[in-house]
């Protein structure tokens, strides 16, 4: 739709794998040859690839358009190129008024400087007078909750103390658009439910919001509608709980791809990975309750091998790593199709989005024949309201001491 805050247009966008330039003797002869291609011819050269490709949506007021795909979709180039880091290769995308954006951890900030300083300095980048910022700095200050630390140098702060002073800013300094990143998972469970509550408020006063992340169930609660990503291209565009069966559908498309475009003689190969939870939907489980990862696999010839399972925190704090090996699990010999179930009784992680990587590794050298690296995304869900990323079996006691006089 022409004219919305948010239109992207047949947008292209390509990079170049390994380009470096050390002088300028490097430099003049890359710069002509990028030069003669110029124009609309949509071939590359050898070392070029589309990181986004051919793809138009709009943002309306008060709409909010969730962006979800597997890593290396091109999100987060999309998010980049609405905030002008980027510009296209073709198309146009532009953002109308003034863009709140959080889009990395730490983005814009100057490590040197104080969080006052920046924050000050985020504001003007944003376009704001001195007044209006020092108008709203108690407010961000508050939300934020790193007051205590308000006036330290934003290198000594932590990814989570950084995302939330981000958000605050992003989100206060009366944005037209709101643009965000999965960098909120960085921050605690109240905190991210502060953050859902305060852009739910921009919503409803008709802020358009573009939110990638892998959090499927705050893409379907918070948006109004959601597209699907992959390789760069928009697969799906519509209803969000229709993007998220659509995004579940492209997963193994995706894989089985990629085996027939990898020309690698290798002897075994994941076919599949389904992760389920029993009485919960697809990918979303229960804090404390069993998660079922199955990695089915085919072997063009008998070869010893063990199964691996990681699990990453989506801001990609390694929680978990698994192996049959290390479980003193002997699976012999792997010949045909077959399937290795994990059982894993009670998951012991608190609320958020976390993603599941699954491997093949040779018996003797631990070396991997065939991974599939943070491609699973689950979305674990609590009633609890402990912090950090584990859960942990507790109990309190209280007893009263009797004093004898």
């Amino acid at each position: 739709m022409r004219g919305a805050p948010v239109d992207f247009d047949g947008v292209w966008k390509k990079f170049r794998r390994g380009e470096r330039h050390d002088s300028l003797r490097d430099l003049i002869p890359a710069t002509a040859r990028r030069l003669l291609r110029r124009g609309p011819r949509p071939d590359l050269a050898a070392s070029e690839f589309w990181a986004v490709r051919d793809i138009s949506f709009s943002v309306r007021p008060g709409e909010a358009l969730g962006i979800i795909g597997p890593n290396g979709a091109g999100k987060s180039t999309i998010l980049k190129l609405l905030t002008r880091i980027l510009r296209p290769t073709r198309g146009t995308c532009e953002v109308r008024g003034r863009a709140g954006a959080l889009i990395e951890v730490a983005a814009g900030f100057h490590p040197d400087l104080t969080g006052r300083e920046n924050l000050y300095l985020q504001g003007a980048i944003m376009g704001m007078r001195r007044a209006e910022i020092t108008r709203k700095f108690d407010e961000i200050v508050e939300f934020s909750g790193v007051g205590e630390f308000i006036d330290t140098p934003v290198k000594r702060y932590s990814s989570g103390m950084n995302a939330r002073l981000g958000f605050a800013i992003a989100a206060h300094l009366d944005p037209d658009v709101l643009l965000i990143d999965e960098v909120l998972s960085v921050g605690d469970v109240a905190f991210q439910e502060r953050c859902v509550a305060r852009m739910r408020t921009m919503l409803a006063r008709g802020v358009p919001l573009v939110f990638v992340s892998h959090n499927l169930s705050a893409v379907t609660s918070l948006c109004t509608r959601a597209i699907v990503l992959a390789r760069g291209q928009m697969v799906f565009d519509g209803a969000p709980a229709d993007a998220v069966r659509e995004y579940r559908g492209v997963l193994p498309a995706l894989d089985a791809s990629a085996d027939a475009d990898d020309g690698r003689d290798v002897p075994i190969r994941i076919t599949g990975v389904d992760v389920s939870a029993p009485g919960s939907s697809p990918a979303t489980v229960e804090s404390g309750g069993e998660l079922r990862v199955r990695v089915s696999y085919r072997a063009a010839r008998p070869v010893d091998a063990h199964i691996a399972i990681d699990i990453h925190s989506a801001d990609g704090v390694y929680c978990a790593g698994i192996n049959t090996q290390m479980d003193g699990q002997n699976l012999g010999p792997l010949t045909g199709a077959g399937a290795v179930d994990l059982v894993i009784p009670r998951l012991s992680l608190l609320p958020g989005c976390y993603l599941i990587s699954a491997g093949i590794l040779d018996g003797r050298r631990l070396h991997a024949l065939d991974v599939q690296s943070r491609a699973h995304p689950i979305t674990v869900y609590s009633t609890r309201r402990d912090f950090g990323l584990v859960c942990l079996d507790h109990s309190w006691e209280h007893r009263l001491e009797v004093v004898t006089s």
